[in-house]
């Protein structure tokens, strides 16, 4: 695993963690002003949800991902109910990738942006994403790119987007309702015919979806080669090329999956 902050002196915002039946990869969704109506932030929120939800994937074998998400989100949710207004539509959100194995399957859950990449022994790499957030900002891009950053006009056409988070016809995320979980997308495979996999925030899945310095394959290559960490470098690169922000960025890579 690795996980680096955006920047030096930002919290990072992404949570990864495992057992040896589980992974977990949670990508903080931080939104400007988020610290006036909770007190505890999205750092928080990403580390508290992750460690719950690994918590229940690996003590309640029995019961899905999604329902264990859903689980999740319900406590920590009521962690911070009292305090914070949990229910604003800047309150701390984020994505989630999970990886169990069950019965000789493994199981997978994307919610969000982030990225699972299933490295399979006969066949090319199957690349789990969740493809929602990307199509509902495509149709608030030419407004945005109209205004300027930071005008009030540009912050109302935001307040549009943002309004698609979690409502039928837009995106989904982890955030007060646990019901998202169930729009979550699933499935499972034999162990068998996996050799690895990846789990990869926003941050670092941008080497393929938006610097084009791989694709899928070529990751895989990399990260048996050099590691995560060679990843996470050439992002950074690109992004200093490109004078694009920086982003948080995490990867998980399993590479023993356990026998079928």
């Amino acid at each position: 695993m690795t996980s680096a902050a955006a920047r030096s002196g930002h919290a990072n915002e992404d949570f990864t963690g495992a057992t040896p039946t589980a992974a977990v990869l949670i990508d903080g969704a931080g939104i400007p002003g988020t610290e006036s109506i909770c007190r505890h932030g999205v750092a928080w929120y990403a580390s508290r949800l992750g460690g719950r939800l690994l918590s229940l994937l690996s003590l309640v074998p029995g019961r899905s991902p999604s329902a264990l998400l859903a689980e999740a989100i319900e406590q920590v949710t009521d962690d911070h109910r009292d305090t914070c207004d949990v229910a604003n539509p800047i309150s701390p959100s984020a994505t989630v990738v999970v990886l169990r194995r069950s019965d000789g399957r493994i199981e997978h859950l994307v919610l969000g942006d982030s990225v699972l990449v299933l490295d399979r022994a006969e066949a090319a790499p199957l690349v789990v994403s969740d493809p929602r957030e990307v199509i509902v900002s495509r149709s608030y891009r030419s407004a945005l790119e109209a205004t300027v950053a930071g005008s009030d006009e540009y912050h109302r056409v935001l307040r549009q987007l943002r309004a698609n988070r979690n409502q039928p016809g837009g995106f989904w995320l982890a955030k007060d309702d646990p019901r998202a979980a169930d729009e979550a997308i699933t499935g499972s495979c034999p162990i068998s015919e996996l050799t690895g996999a990846v789990l990869l925030s926003n941050g670092a899945s941008r080497i393929v979806d938006r610097f084009r310095l791989a694709g899928w394959p070529g990751v895989l290559a990399i990260l048996a080669a050099s590691g995560p960490g060679e990843i996470i470098h050439r992002v950074r690169e690109a992004e200093a090329r490109h004078a694009v922000p920086a982003d948080d960025a995490t990867i998980a890579h399993c590479t023993d999956l356990g026998e079928a």
